[in-house]
């Protein structure tokens, strides 16, 4: 429980590199890589990288923290590829800057939009330069999606640097989620001023707290009370959540996130566009207009496999056809055929393996010699109405 991502890979027989990597605006992220699987392999120039993005104030841990046969990183390495694990500025891995701390108000001053502008170009950059590639896989998860979106469609020529972006529980505009969480969307403003006031931009509880609540009530009989916060956020799902994990999930997440980034879902929440950060009267200062500017999705090219579920109440599946009706280069959209399905299963869920990496392998497979991708787009039958508006 008290094991880093590094140890949590180690600790499985698996091998892992960490590297470190400066955006052009000064914060130092961490890579984690598994380069192979267990059987020893010595990577190769042929091999195909992956780069997998975690969500909103998560880390690269969500994708080691189920047995080998569970987690998409080791299903990965096993599989043969080169996986790279993503940390977006700000959690547990990536709380450096070249000239800022994380006392200072300045260190937290981002949302996607930055991550989008700064941080994966970075990473993406600094792994083809790392493999001698000139082309990756990407699957982001919930922001990690929004920030692939954000960035394909204002920095363009990271298009052809993506063979296949797949994106699971995809976000992008949220006004049709079910969560609780469209209930605080209007009121998010308000949280970040008054946390402006009381000098906290650090959206996670302090690692003291979090470390009582992983060990001593998410690893007891109150477990009970972890696994309802879960639910209560992402959708209800108790046949795929390994309850005697809700521990080591706890341990690791919530990684950490700026209070900003939380207000700026919640104006996409209000607003049901997916734009910009919106800062009101001093929009003009920032994009010499009175409001935000919406990302243009139909400049996205990269091919884009769109995943989903339907008791996802963060990626509604409403809004999910909006997306794909707004995206030109869809070639693939599959419901995961669980009906309970929730938006942290696509990382944690025990028949995750069956139901949804499976489907990845298939489609890292097919498109891994692929030079121009025909948009022959292909559709799960999962409750197919509602998702090909």
């Amino acid at each position: 429980m008290n094991r880093d991502v590094s140890g949590l890979i180690s600790s499985k027989g698996y091998p892992v590199e960490s590297h470190v990597v400066q955006t052009k605006d000064g914060f130092l992220l961490t890579l984690q890589r598994i380069p192979h699987g267990k059987s020893g392999k010595t990577v190769s120039t042929n091999q195909q990288v992956v780069l997998i993005q975690h969500g909103l104030d998560s880390a690269a841990s969500d994708w080691v923290l189920n047995f080998p046969h569970q987690s998409l990183g080791f299903i990965l390495a096993d599989a043969g590829y080169d996986v790279w694990l993503g940390n977006s500025r700000g959690n547990t891995y990536s709380r450096k800057h070249a000239n800022y701390t994380p006392d200072m108000a300045a260190f937290w001053n981002y949302s996607f939009d930055q991550m989008a502008e700064f941080d994966l170009p970075a990473m993406i950059d600094y792994i083809l330069q790392e493999t001698k590639q000139e082309k990756l896989f990407y699957i982001g998860h919930s922001q990690g999606t929004s920030q692939a979106f954000a960035m394909l469609s204002e920095n363009v020529q990271y298009n052809e640097k993506i063979k296949l972006f797949i994106a699971l529980a995809p976000v992008t505009t949220v006004g049709h989620l079910k969560s609780a969480i469209k209930y605080l969307a209007p009121f998010t403003g308000d949280l970040e001023f008054l946390a402006g006031i009381l000098g906290i931009k650090d959206f996670v509880p302090s690692e003291g707290i979090m470390k009582y609540f992983s060990e001593y009530l998410c690893d007891s009989e109150a477990k009970f009370l972890c696994e309802w916060v879960i639910f209560f956020l992402c959708g209800t799902d108790y046949q795929q959540l390994n309850s005697s994990r809700v521990g080591v999930y706890t341990a690791h997440t919530p990684a950490g996130t700026s209070v900003k980034s939380i207000a700026h879902y919640g104006q996409l929440v209000v607003s049901k566009k997916f734009a910009k950060f919106d800062y009101g009267k001093k929009n003009h200062l920032h994009y010499n207009q009175t409001t935000p500017p919406e990302y243009d999705l139909s400049k996205i090219t990269a091919p884009v496999a769109l995943m989903w579920s339907q008791n996802d109440e963060l990626a509604d599946p409403d809004d999910v056809a909006i997306l794909q009706s707004k995206l030109k280069s869809v070639v693939h959209s599959y419901c995961v055929p669980v009906p309970a399905f929730n938006h942290y299963d696509f990382a944690i869920a025990m028949d995750a393996h069956e139901v949804l990496y499976n489907e990845v392998l298939r489609l890292l497979k097919e498109y891994q010699g692929i030079v121009r991708y025909p948009i022959r787009p292909t559709f799960s039958p999962c409750k197919q109405g509602r998702i090909s508006k």
